[in-house]
């Protein structure tokens, strides 16, 4: 599925583009031409500013030309460097929060046509412990961010609120689940939580991250996504080639792919690197300020995501 966004500055870039093309090398060539008639004939200097309106320009032409530059460099930045999102849930606390902005680095895996996400230029691939911008494989006009936890050919087994894994491996080599390392912080009250939250740091490849459990919710395996092609438990996991196991920071509030199986390469949209600015929304009933307007700026949250 097209991203529409993406398709309508597609739109966008080359329509303007075209127009401004055709001004540089046949439209300006015949203005230039009459301002200098104009000149000959007249009997008193003329500046451009009064040539201008004797000889109006095309106002769409006009327009078109000035936004191509714009519009040219939001598409180069956004399709192929970086893009910007806004998290809109809590499935990644306490590493993001809502109301936090990030960039996404587009090139991190691979160089992709911003439409249909068809990789042009292979870069590099997601390592465990990222944390990735995704098309949601049951609807991809939505965008997820999770926390890259299976490589293809993994072994993912969640259970009892821990983490275990087999990375991929020789048949004949492998070894045995071993679980993530995780070590406890403490107790903390998040807003929007009506439980107390225990506060973990957990070791993911070469990161390390802290992720939230909440002691008195039951784990939810009925619900677990279950492999039709794969002899496993109910929370266990085999990652297939070219697939990747994602699972949110805020283990007992998120979604991922422990519900609805695995983010195909193709859907990745890239890796989360920066918080660039952080807003809080927490205009009460008292307050005469909208909802959708923060009610605080959180500087101490702008800087690199882990």
């Amino acid at each position: 599925m097209a991203n529409t966004f993406a398709l309508i500055l597609v739109i966008l870039t080359i329509t303007t583009g075209f127009v401004w093309v055709l001004d540089k090398i046949k439209w300006a060539k015949k203005r230039k031409q009459a301002y200098a008639d104009l000149r000959a004939r007249s009997e008193i200097e003329l500046d451009d500013k009064t040539l201008a309106k004797m000889v109006p320009e095309n106002p769409i032409v006009e327009n078109a030309r000035g936004l191509f530059p714009v519009i040219a460099v939001v598409f180069i930045l956004r399709s192929f460097i970086y893009e910007p999102f806004q998290i809109p849930s809590g499935s990644m606390m306490p590493t993001l929060l809502v109301g936090d902005f990030i960039l996404v680095e587009k090139f991190s895996y691979g160089i992709k046509e911003p439409v249909w996400q068809t990789t042009l230029i292979p870069t590099g691939h997601p390592k465990r412990g990222d944390v990735a911008v995704f098309k949601y494989p049951e609807d991809q006009r939505i965008d997820f961010i999770k926390r890259v936890v299976g490589l293809p050919g993994d072994r993912v087994v969640y259970k009892d609120k821990q983490l275990y894994l087999i990375p991929a491996c020789n048949e004949a080599k492998c070894g045995d689940y071993k679980a993530l390392d995780m070590s406890f912080i403490g107790d903390e009250n998040f807003k929007h939580e009506s439980d107390t939250m225990q506060v973990y740091t957990e070791t993911l490849g070469e990161a390390e991250h802290q992720l939230l459990i909440n002691p008195k919710r039951r784990e939810p395996v009925n619900a677990y996504y279950q492999q039709s092609d794969v002899n496993t438990y109910a929370y266990e996991w085999v990652v297939p080639e070219g697939n990747y196991f994602v699972m949110g920071d805020n283990r007992d509030n998120s979604r991922d792919s422990r519900f609805w199986g695995f983010v195909p390469e193709r859907n990745l949209v890239g890796k989360a690197v920066a918080k660039w600015i952080s807003f809080e929304f927490e205009n009460g009933a008292d307050s005469f300020l909208p909802s959708w307007i923060p009610s605080n700026v959180r500087f101490e949250r702008i800087g690199s995501i882990k």
